[in-house]
């Protein structure tokens, strides 16, 4: 398989699919939706695939409409190589822009008096009723909990958990990068202990923060993951914890950890070709 940095602009677009201002009845902001195709995806027009959806989605692909100009998770990059390799499943990735100066309140669950926000529940009512059955009227995928996933990073990372475990029955597979537990008196990690499933199979989680992004960041993370663990995620099994050494919070310390997330995340069936 020809490398993604080495393709022409036409073999990109191919595999990379733009949907400029996906409208939605439930936010007040149009968005750009960004759909990455595994290779072969047209060849074999029966195959259905798993979904990964992920906020913050103009920092995933292009170097253009990234926050910051030129960088990106490089995500469609990592994933041909960790689905070439055999190590990951093929699947499809979502990237879903976020809403500028709305970002911070539909990435929140909860409202904070000084800082605003608490819109989560609308966003991740967009996300269900209206962009996971367009893509599905779209895309070959796959239904059910087992075959779709949720992620972010920072206050990505934190609407991922949360509305991942409000509808762990839809979202079964989270990516939880360097999440903003200090959001609201770190009211997420509460939060875990109120929404966990009691019953019926937990989401499986990669959770992770950078070494380098702090003191308070790294403690505030590890409280969540020993939170997580005291209500049933098995490290290894539903969860996956990681520190990284001099990780910092940046789209190239995200970048870095895209293959190992996904490994656990989408990881290839035992003896797939």
């Amino acid at each position: 398989m020809q490398a993604w940095a080495q393709m022409n602009p036409d073999e990109r677009r191919s595999r990379l699919h733009l949907h400029p201002r996906f409208h939605s009845r439930v936010l007040p902001d149009d968005r750009d939706i960004t759909v990455y195709l595994p290779a072969g995806y047209d060849d074999d027009t029966d195959r259905r695939y798993p979904v990964l959806y992920m906020n913050d989605g103009q920092n995933l692909f292009d170097e253009e409409a990234a926050f910051v100009r030129g960088r990106t998770w490089k995500l469609a990059e990592s994933a041909d190589t960790a689905i070439a390799s055999g190590e990951v499943e093929p699947l499809i990735v979502v990237g879903v822009a976020n809403a500028g100066e709305r970002r911070l309140a539909e990435y929140t669950p909860t409202h904070d008096w000084k800082m605003g926000g608490g819109e989560a529940d609308k966003y991740g009512q967009m996300l269900i009723d209206e962009l996971l059955p367009y893509i599905a009227a779209n895309y070959r995928v796959l239904q059910g909990m087992a075959s779709t996933g949720l992620g972010g990073s920072s206050l990505g990372a934190l609407a991922a958990l949360y509305l991942g475990l409000k509808h762990a029955d839809i979202f079964g597979r989270l990516a939880v990068l360097s999440p903003s537990v200090w959001w609201n008196h770190r009211v997420l990690v509460s939060l875990v202990g109120e929404m966990a499933p009691r019953t019926g199979p937990r989401p499986k989680i990669w959770l992770d923060i950078g070494e380098g992004e702090g003191r308070r960041a790294v403690a505030d993370t590890e409280m969540l993951e020993r939170r997580l663990r005291s209500r049933g995620w098995r490290p290894g099994v539903e969860l996956s914890y990681w520190q990284i050494p001099g990780g910092t919070h940046d789209e190239a310390a995200w970048a870095a950890r895209v293959r190992p997330m996904l490994r656990f995340l989408f990881p290839a069936p035992v003896g797939a070709p």
